[in-house]
């Protein structure tokens, strides 16, 4: 019988995507934030994990992660987009997410300006997300993105 140990062994360095999308499922918190950072979990695997609950410090950590990782292509941002605007809207605080958004040139600038305008984003956050969103677009007009 595989043990926690085993599931996060595996979250860490398994390549298969079939073994990767299955743990998506195992009920631990800390082996959906290693296949958050595992560089071979699919697309279809982040995107699932977008949508799991377990506490509000697990569930943003893991949704900053998301928003940074190497595989998550546009349908896995927008997933973690809507995830961190209901956290935002229910009074929670994914500030990490929501600035790793910030700096994902797949989205739309105005996309994740939004989440600034929820009710639990902090002036301190809209400062930041402003700043982020106003370094992206130096850059991408410069050519440097």
């Amino acid at each position: 019988m595989p043990t926690p140990a085993d599931y996060l062994a595996l979250a860490h360095t398994e390549r298969d995507s079939l073994v990767l999308r299955r743990l998506v499922k195992c009920p631990y918190p800390f082996v959906r934030q290693a296949l958050a950072v595992n560089p071979h979990t699919p697309p279809e695997a982040l995107q699932e994990l977008s949508r799991t609950r377990d506490s509000v410090w697990n569930d943003n950590r893991l949704l900053h992660l998301l928003a940074e990782h190497p595989r998550s292509d546009l349908v896995v941002l927008r997933a973690v987009l809507e995830a961190v605007a209901a956290r935002l809207d229910d009074g929670e605080r994914p500030y990490a997410a929501v600035l790793a958004l910030a700096g994902r040139s797949e989205l739309d600038a105005d996309e994740v300006r939004r989440l600034g305008t929820l009710r639990g984003a902090s002036a301190r956050l809209r400062h930041l997300l402003d700043r982020r969103l106003i370094v992206r677009i130096e850059a991408a007009y410069c050519g440097q993105g």
